[in-house]
């Protein structure tokens, strides 16, 4: 295995969870733990925590990472979704920018941008003109008040992800989650999504101001299921976990290229795998021991 960059060392350097060399960044998952399972955050992950609050409520949380302007993951309630996906007027985080503001997440002006925001987060220029669409961890399909949904649209819960993930398998996979969850989950079902970088320095958006990840990963826990499950989704309880492709010329040996795939979408595969499986990819490829849910989802205390 190749040993992960100098940024990495010290992104993923954590104590309980937290990062101790981040003394000074904004936050902690203190006021939104209730989005985690037994409220106990991701292990072997660290960076910047924000309880994202949108119109004085806290909907869901990221785990941020300040040297590559990106988050690590979100994590959220899923809920059964209603109405029409909102229109997308995309937001910034004020407290990544100034220490101290206040935590709602702010719309983006319609003129130049304030110069703070620009060296502390990802803004719309990044994606302008570039050759990634913006990849939401917490999608707006799996929430149901419209609230909920707008809140999604935060770049700080966006990763530059290609079109041919974006509008195929891993769209289905989002459909997928969300049509087995709605029907077959009896209780709190908690989704964690994330990045997989590339090995070495990778690849960036712009001026080095955006890091592009290689991977997207996702799992859900949901120990209240129904027992009356169809065969196909026997594996799919309590937890299920999938990794999908960002690009199409990576190697098969996380996710294999399936030749059935429409020729678009054609080395944006995503495949399913235990939760154990993709905690092994995660500790290999960020060269530490990841632990998503508490007890992996076990119900027991």
């Amino acid at each position: 295995m190749s040993p992960p960059s100098t940024e990495l060392v010290l992104v993923l350097v954590f104590t309980a969870g937290w990062c101790f060399m981040c003394a000074a960044d904004v936050g902690d998952f203190s006021p939104c733990l209730q989005v985690f399972y037994r409220s106990w955050p991701p292990k072997g992950l660290a960076g910047t925590p924000i309880c994202q609050r949108f119109y004085n409520r806290y909907r869901f949380a990221t785990l941020y990472s300040r040297p590559r302007r990106s988050p690590w993951f979100s994590a959220y309630l899923y809920s059964t979704p209603a109405g029409k996906r909102p229109s997308a007027s995309w937001k910034f985080e004020p407290q990544l920018a100034y220490p101290g503001a206040r935590g709602d997440m702010i719309p983006f002006p319609p003129g130049p941008v304030d110069q703070n925001v620009v060296d502390s987060q990802a803004v719309e220029l990044d994606y302008i003109n570039s050759t990634y669409s913006r990849g939401h961890l917490n999608p707006s399909l799996h929430h149901r008040s419209r609230e909920d949904r707008t809140a999604t649209f935060t770049l700080a819960n966006v990763v530059p992800q290609k079109a041919g993930s974006n509008a195929g398998p891993w769209r289905a996979l989002e459909q997928r989650v969300n049509r087995t969850l709605a029907a077959y989950c009896l209780g709190e079902a908690h989704v964690v999504t994330g990045a997989i970088p590339y090995r070495g320095d990778g690849r960036w958006l712009g001026n080095r101001r955006v890091a592009v990840p290689e991977y997207l990963w996702s799992a859900y826990c949901c120990p209240d299921y129904s027992r009356s499950l169809p065969e196909e989704l026997r594996g799919a309880f309590p937890t299920y976990a999938a990794i999908g492709r960002n690009n199409r010329d990576s190697g098969e040996e996380i996710v294999p290229v399936s030749p059935a795939v429409k020729e678009q979408f054609r080395g944006f595969d995503v495949r399913a795998m235990p939760l154990g499986t993709l905690e092994g990819h995660l500790g290999d490829r960020l060269g530490g021991r990841v632990r998503v849910f508490y007890e992996q989802c076990s119900g027991s205390d």
